[in-house]
């Protein structure tokens, strides 16, 4: 499987990851008026998974290049992925505005992996895929028990 790949550097997955942090960036400096989030989360094991698989996955997503991957154009995935992005950023006007529901907090969570995903898809990167799936796991873990149940 590893031959299908090369050592490189996508610039295009690190834009994605740095544009999916503009509003966790905005959240760690400007606390939201009904700001739920930064309550002590109950789910530390799944977190530690998630924080490792993150930061394995944004490597992942950067570094491995599939040989056969055509160049970045908007394709089915590559548009889901932006329309993912830009439901993240309304569930975080949401947020924002006061509306910390289950729906909001699960798009706060799924929005993020879901776009990540979409992106490995079309850049056939495996290997970021099954890493995002563990931290797409882990993350809804943490949102669904944290706030929902």
């Amino acid at each position: 499987m590893l031959k299908k790949y090369k050592i490189g550097f996508e610039i295009w997955g690190l834009i994605l990851f740095l544009v999916i942090m503009i509003p966790n960036f905005i959240w760690f400096v400007v606390p939201a008026p009904n700001d739920i989030l930064r309550v002590e989360s109950v789910t530390k094991v799944a977190d530690a998974i998630g924080s490792v698989s993150q930061v394995l996955m944004v490597f992942a997503l950067c570094v491995f290049i599939h040989r056969d991957r055509k160049r970045l154009h908007f394709t089915t995935f590559i548009i889901a992925t932006i329309v993912c992005c830009l439901a993240y950023f309304l569930c975080w006007i949401f947020y924002y505005s006061g509306m910390t529901g289950s729906l909001v907090i699960l798009g706060l969570t799924i929005f993020p992996c879901l776009a990540f995903l979409c992106f490995a898809i079309d850049r056939k990167n495996m290997i970021a895929v099954l890493l995002i799936s563990v931290f797409t796991i882990c993350h809804f873990i943490y949102g669904l028990v944290n706030f929902v149940v």
